[in-house]
């Protein structure tokens, strides 16, 4: 069995917020257990496995711009800075 740390850093990197979910697990789960204890922030730098479209738009209403790049599989192309 393995598992996955989900982690919110501060712009250095230090560690904010931790969540521990099953590898086998989607990171869907880790993104909604953290979201609300996202700090006010411009931007949010994630991995493609937090790339949903109810993610970006709760990002969004909190003001915060997503810089995920978008899933292989996406239909739609989603633009971010790189």
């Amino acid at each position: 069995m393995n598992t996955k740390l989900h982690a919110i850093c501060d712009s250095n990197g230090r560690p904010i917020s931790f969540f521990v979910s099953a590898g086998q697990v989607s990171d869907y789960i880790g993104a909604r257990a953290l979201l609300s204890s996202l700090p006010d922030v411009d931007w949010l730098l994630g991995d493609r496995g937090y790339d949903a479209d109810w993610f970006r738009e709760a990002l969004q209403d909190k003001g915060i711009r997503a810089c995920i790049p978008g899933r292989k599989q996406r239909k739609t192309t989603v633009k971010y800075p790189s």
